[in-house]
């Protein structure tokens, strides 16, 4: 799982590393926490190039009676996305890349849960893999929400916790 990451490369860094088209300008952030926006790259419609959007983290389906929805939809198992019809549309339609530098994970132990902070040795950014989805039943205000994939933990992360995020390498980026 995936509760909290950070993402503290400028933009015109992210915008070089990820070869976006637009991006909007972030700051440095080191607790994204669920029901926060968060920068995400989408493929622009129009150009077929990438962007750089703030989305709120907490997926919303665009059939969702309600927005409080999101505030349970954070991770999506990537082993079961498919199959859930709350993912199934964005899986096949709305994907996007989750950008951050590290994140949290938190061991329960016999006393109160250890958080470990994992990131790359090299300290560049990375991308994790995400659905998003526009929410319209308030026209005033549409709601663009995403959400992490998740997978089993690799050997080190583990140590910690039993899931982590999917992370893309460059060539999956498309």
């Amino acid at each position: 799982m995936c509760g909290r990451y950070t993402l503290s490369t400028p933009t015109d860094l992210l915008t070089d590393l990820f070869e976006l088209e637009t991006a909007v300008t972030v700051s440095p952030r080191f607790n994204i926490a669920p029901t926060q926006e968060a920068p995400v790259v989408r493929t622009d419609p129009s150009t077929g190039g990438r962007r750089l959007d703030l989305l709120k983290w907490g997926l919303v389906p665009f059939w969702a009676k309600d927005a409080s929805i999101g505030n349970r939809m954070i991770n999506a198992r990537s082993e079961t996305v498919a199959e859930k019809p709350a993912y199934r549309v964005s899986l096949r339609k709305r994907r996007c890349l989750v950008l951050a530098d590290g994140f949290y994970e938190w061991q329960v132990t016999g006393g109160p849960k250890q958080p470990y902070f994992f990131h790359r040795g090299d300290g560049q950014p990375f991308a994790m893999a995400g659905l998003w989805d526009r929410w319209d039943k308030d026209p005033s205000s549409p709601l663009e929400t995403f959400t992490i994939l998740t997978t089993t933990a690799n050997e080190v992360i583990g140590l910690a916790h039993k899931r982590m995020p999917v992370m893309l390498e460059a060539a999956a980026w498309d």
